[in-house]
């Protein structure tokens, strides 16, 4: 089975992740490879790691040139992929990798990116409780966030199995600079980026906010509120999430010793499993914790809850589809702390929309994703 593709927005850092991913995929043919602004520019010049592929000419990025594929990627900014995917014949596997097709509610479209709302697809991040099953013989899907897609599945297992409670998350996520696209600005400017971390979109402005709420929500089944604040950190690449929220009542009330867990110098932070860490009951509740987590994601081939005592690194999925979290119980605040390691322009978006479209057309999942993470 041979399948062609068409990727947009092929000259910017999503379209150019795309590209390397299908390049290597067994059953792709790529097909047209389009842009807006640098169309008639020879590839090589703007992806110069695309080694198999430089000798390609950028084309327009039309409807007639994206027709005609198997499978249509839309690496384009927000409000670009609505327009065309209209266009598109209803038969075409195409693939969001912007933010058009993300939202259910069009009021926090509206409020969130000031134009009319697109419409809602199937979600593409297939670890999520019942997603999966979506995106099997999808003719359109979305691909999420690259920050909701760290904090979607740092927190969406504690949610699925109410072990959290909804109304106080706190997600702080430190990115990589590829997230702010490939337009040049001031503020990702090596001397601005260097040495030097900052905080942007805070106090509820991100527009990924509603994105995961909305997923959080799903996973609850009940409203779930979320304060989120990212940071600029100075790396090329990569996302960081400390996701964290109070454990539900019920967890702590089950664990052995609870009656003393919340006093004294013993309800320090336990880490899970660690019973040196505080008191039985926050050792009992670490495991439980740690164990909805380990069963959530046991058959998941890119999501690795790490080994007791081993934390994530954002370069050891760096240039992978990999995802990499650990869990902590703080036995002091009652909360969880997950903490997840993506890379931002894979996991986080090409490699999703890649998985997507293998599950899409019923290939193998994991096919044009075998990559591991470099180091150092």
């Amino acid at each position: 089975m041979t399948i062609s593709v068409a990727v947009s927005g092929a000259s910017g850092y999503a379209g150019g992740e795309v590209l390397r991913l299908l390049a290597s995929h067994p059953d792709v043919t790529i097909g047209a490879i389009t842009a807006h602004s640098n169309a008639g520019t020879r590839l090589g010049e703007v992806q110069p790691h695309l080694h198999s592929l430089a000798d390609r000419l950028l084309e327009e990025t039309t409807v007639q040139n994206l027709s005609g594929h198997d499978v249509v990627f839309l690496a384009l900014p927000h409000g670009a992929s609505a327009q065309v995917a209209r266009q598109l014949p209803a038969e075409t596997l195409v693939i969001d990798a912007g933010a058009d097709h993300r939202l259910e509610d069009p009021a926090a479209w509206e409020k969130f990116y000031g134009s009319a709302h697109a419409g809602t697809w199937p979600y593409g991040l297939p670890e999520l409780p019942g997603h999966r099953q979506r995106l099997r013989d999808a003719r359109r899907i979305a691909v999420p966030g690259c920050y909701p897609t760290s904090a979607l599945l740092a927190l969406a297992p504690g949610f699925a199995a109410g072990a959290l409670l909804p109304d106080d998350v706190v997600i702080v996520s430190a990115s990589g600079t590829s997230g702010a696209g490939k337009a040049a600005k001031v503020n990702l400017l090596g001397s601005e980026v260097m040495a030097s971390m900052s905080p942007y979109g805070v106090g509820g402005g991100h527009r990924h906010t509603p994105e995961i709420e909305q997923g959080l929500s799903a996973a609850a089944g009940t409203a779930v509120t979320v304060s989120f604040t990212p940071t600029l950190a100075p790396m090329s690449r990569g996302i960081l999430a400390t996701a964290t929220a109070k454990v539900a009542p019920g967890l702590l009330k089950d664990a052995p010793g609870t009656a003393t867990a919340s006093t004294g110098e013993d309800a320090g932070t336990a880490s899970v499993g660690t019973a040196s860490a505080g008191t039985d009951a926050g050792v009992a509740v670490a495991a439980q914790l740690r164990q909805i987590w380990l069963d959530a994601y046991e058959d998941e081939p890119f999501v690795h809850v790490l080994p007791e005592g081993q934390w994530p690194s954002t370069k050891s999925v760096q240039g992978s589809n990999h995802v990499a979290m650990q869990i902590a119980f703080d036995a002091h605040a009652g909360r969880v702390i997950v903490c997840c390691a993506i890379d931002n322009l894979t996991k986080g978006t090409a490699g999703g929309a890649v998985q997507s479209m293998n599950i899409a057309l019923g290939l193998d999942e994991t096919s044009g994703l075998s990559f591991q993470g470099v180091a150092p």
